[in-house]
């Protein structure tokens, strides 16, 4: 028995585990089979998730201003066009009170209506 485990201790010792994987940053392999890469995510997997998280931020806030900008040019030209429409409307309403208005008026509709030329007050010298 004693020879049987001499041969396995043998057997085992000749056995020999695999090396890690090499770890030399510099060496062709590692470069080429990707793991600096990997080692890359692991390790900045939380900064890389902050930056895609700050980006996405910056594209929707960029959206969201845009569409604010275009709502604010809308309004802006509603608000120029309702100024025009107030402006015709005030003129409108002045014209129709006015005196020569008024006179034309009253002539198309048969009233006769004489204009006095003298003066309500006469100032005396």
């Amino acid at each position: 028995m004693e020879s049987e485990n001499t041969n396995e201790e043998k057997k085992e010792s000749q056995v020999k585990p695999k090396p890690p994987r090499n770890n030399k940053k510099s060496s062709a392999g590692y470069w080429v089979q990707g793991y600096v890469l990997e080692d890359f995510f692991k390790k900045q997997s939380g900064l890389l998730f902050l930056i895609f998280f700050l980006i996405l931020l910056f594209i929707t806030n960029r959206y969201w201003c845009s569409k604010q900008l275009t709502e604010m040019d809308k309004l802006k030209k509603e608000l120029a066009r309702l100024n025009d429409n107030q402006v015709n409307l005030t003129k409108q309403i002045t014209q129709t009170g006015s005196q020569t208005q008024i006179e034309t008026l009253l002539f198309d509709n048969g009233i006769e209506l004489r204009k006095n030329n003298t003066t309500i007050y006469e100032i005396k010298k």
